[in-house]
């Protein structure tokens, strides 16, 4: 029986991880795999909580230290609650977003890799997905696509301005340079349906 992997799906707005993510799910799920698919921040009751927290409100509510803070306490909570049980029980797990996304956006912030690593290795114990794919997608061509998904009903996040999200995707270019065995850079600018064969195609020695 193919071992349980976890999975998770990285990138900055507008990238598609949550279309690909449901369609990633499904094509697994057609090659006879159970499937959870679940997201950062949430995923369990506690987190969905913390989740509320940290979108609402305006640019300014929480900062990046407080918000490194929070977003490692919903994680602590995902992983009991969620993740690890469904590993557990034999269920791929995909999630969309997870620790490189904290290290890329409160990293942003100003907020040191290695903090970030410390409260990861605390809160999650330092578990780490067995493939992280990051969307790769031009900031301006993010904030579009984000843009006529959400209107003006944008979060703290996805609120804040272009030379913010540069700094994001630099981020996560360099968590992929230095991670090749774990993070994969995928091109976002494809059609959806490219993308993921994309991923399949990398996922193939383990299915």
């Amino acid at each position: 029986m193919t071992r349980a992997r976890f999975i998770t799906l990285e990138g900055g707005e507008g990238a598609g991880k949550s279309t690909q993510a449901r369609a990633l799910a499904e094509a697994l799920r057609a090659r006879g795999l159970p499937v959870l698919v679940t997201r950062e921040p949430g995923g369990s009751a506690g987190a969905e909580a913390i989740r509320a927290l940290l979108l609402q409100g305006d640019a300014g509510r929480w900062s990046p230290r407080a918000e490194a803070l929070l977003f490692a306490a919903a994680r602590a909570d995902h992983l009991e609650k969620t993740i690890l049980p469904a590993l557990a029980a034999g269920e791929w797990v995909i999630c969309d977003r997870f620790i490189d996304s904290t290290r890329a956006y409160q990293g942003a912030g100003g907020i040191e890799d290695a903090a970030i690593l410390a409260l990861h290795g605390f809160g999650a114990e330092g578990l780490l997905p067995d493939r992280t794919f990051v969307l790769d997608l031009p900031v301006a061509a993010g904030r579009a696509r984000a843009e006529a998904r959400d209107g003006a009903a944008a979060d703290r996040f996805a609120a804040r301005g272009d030379a913010f999200h540069a700094s994001v995707r630099e981020s996560f270019h360099r968590i992929a340079a230095a991670e090749p065995d774990r993070v994969r850079l995928i091109d976002a600018a494809q059609r959806p349906d490219a993308i993921t064969a994309a991923l399949l195609a990398e996922l193939t020695p383990w299915l």
